[in-house]
C-alpha cells in the first residue's frame, strides 16, 4: 500500500510544480525538455536498461510514436493545469483510462459487461460536469485538459503494445522512449529558441529536474505496487486513479484557492464512481 500512496503523491506533486513555476514565469517546453534528462538519468542507474536487447522485431514504430507524443501531451498538461487549475486536469489524465477501453471495445471486439458500460457512460458524463466553466470564467480552456485525456489514453495504448513484446524487457522499452522524448523535446525548445525568439533562462532547470524525479518516481513507484499487488492489480488501478483525482482536489483547492463550482465537485464525484464501476468491470 505505500507503494501505491508514494505514487499517487508523485503524480499530484508532477502538477503542483507546474502549478508553483507559473509565479515564476518558467517555460514549461524548457522544463520539459529538463524533465526528461533527470528521467533518463533515473532510468539508467535504477533499472540498467540493455539496449543491445532491442531486436530486429522491437516495435521501434510504436517507441518513436510514444517518444513524439509525451513531450507534446506533457505541454498539453502544463497549459491544462495554468488555465484549468490542478484539480481538473488531474481528473480529465485519469479519466483517459477510458480511450483504451473504448479502444478495446471499438479496435479489438473486446466484450463489455454491464459495469464497463456504467462506468464509460458515466465517465464521460464526468468529464462534462468537470470541464463545464463557472459563469465569471471567461478564459475556458476546455481544450487543454480534453488534449490531456485524448494523448494520455493514445499514450496508454501504445504502452500496453509495447508491454506485449515481452522479449526486451519493459524498463528497456520505457528507457528507449525516454531518449525520443527528449530529443523531441529538444527540438520543440530549439524551434521556440530560433522561430519564437524565446529565451533560455537557468531557471527552468530546477524545474524540469524536480518534474523529471517524480515523474519516474511517479512510474517507479507504481510498477512496484504492481508487483505488490500481483494478484490483484484492479486495486492498484482504481486506487490510483481515485487517489490522484481526490488528492488532486484537496490540493489544488486549499494550497491553490482553485474554484471549483458545485457542478464541478459533482463531476468529480462522478468521476470517482465511473472508477469504481470500471474497477468493478474487471473483478468479472
Amino acid at each position: 500500500m505505500l507503494f501505491l500512496v508514494l505514487s499517487i503523491l508523485c503524480s499530484v506533486i508532477v502538477g503542483v510544480i507546474f502549478k508553483v513555476s507559473r509565479k515564476y514565469n518558467a517555460n514549461p517546453s524548457q522544463i520539459i525538455s529538463f524533465n526528461y534528462v533527470a528521467a533518463i538519468a533515473l532510468c539508467y542507474f535504477t533499472f540498467s536498461p540493455d539496449l543491445n536487447a532491442l531486436d530486429d522485431n522491437a516495435p521501434v514504430g510504436i517507441y518513436t510514436a510514444v517518444g513524439i507524443l509525451l513531450p507534446i501531451v506533457f505541454l498539453f498538461l502544463a497549459l491544462s493545469i495554468k488555465f484549468m487549475g490542478i484539480a481538473k486536469t488531474d481528473a480529465a489524465q485519469r479519466l483517459s483510462l477510458f480511450i483504451p477501453i473504448l479502444a478495446a471495445w471499438l479496435l479489438f471486439n473486446e466484450a463489455f459487461n454491464i459495469y464497463k458500460v456504467i462506468g464509460v457512460l458515466v465517465g464521460f458524463a464526468a468529464l462534462l460536469f468537470i470541464l463545464r466553466k463557472q459563469s465569471d470564467n471567461n478564459q475556458n480552456k476546455w481544450v487543454y485538459p480534453a488534449m490531456v485525456l485524448f494523448g494520455f489514453g493514445v499514450v496508454d495504448i501504445l504502452f500496453k503494445k509495447i508491454a506485449l513484446y515481452t522479449v526486451v524487457p519493459y524498463t528497456t522499452s520505457l528507457f528507449f522512449v525516454f531518449l525520443i522524448a527528449f530529443a523531441v523535446s529538444i527540438a520543440i525548445v530549439v524551434y521556440k529558441l530560433l522561430i519564437n525568439k524565446e529565451k533560455f533562462e537557468t531557471k527552468n532547470i530546477p524545474f524540469g529536474i524536480l518534474v523529471g524525479i517524480f515523474n519516474f518516481s511517479n512510474i517507479l513507484f507504481y510498477l512496484k505496487a504492481h508487483k505488490a499487488f500481483a494478484e490483484n492489480p484492479s486495486t492498484v488501478f482504481a486506487g490510483m486513479n481515485m487517489g490522484v483525482i481526490v488528492l488532486g482536489t484537496i490540493v489544488g483547492a486549499f494550497f491553490f484557492k482553485e474554484k471549483l463550482s458545485k457542478i464541478n465537485v459533482f463531476g468529480l464525484f462522478l468521476a470517482l464512481i465511473a472508477i469504481v464501476f470500471i474497477f468493478l468491470s474487471q473483478l468479472q
